[in-house]
């Protein structure tokens, strides 16, 4: 599956622990990343800058669903499940 263009859900849903430019921290759950522009693409994809976890990310329709909206929910959810 390829990215839905336009959807942006792995870069709001999931935290992010390591570092993102411009946010030294990572992410929280459900925070959007300051990376992700207007149109909901991310401004480091291909670039060396793109934290590991976001590389390692593989669209698949069972993470991403058939909507932006069900992208969220899904990923919200896998989430939530996978908290310590």
């Amino acid at each position: 599956m390829e990215c839905r263009a336009g959807c942006g859900a792995c870069c709001i849903a999931p935290a992010i622990s390591s570092p993102i430019p411009g946010m030294p921290a990572g992410k929280l759950a459900g925070q959007r990343c300051v990376q992700l522009d207007a149109e909901y693409r991310c401004r480091l994809f291909n670039l060396p800058e793109r934290p590991l976890v976001c590389l390692a990310f593989v669209a698949e329709e069972q993470f991403c669903g058939a909507t932006r909206s069900e992208a969220i929910q899904r990923l919200t959810i896998l989430e939530e499940q996978s908290r310590p």
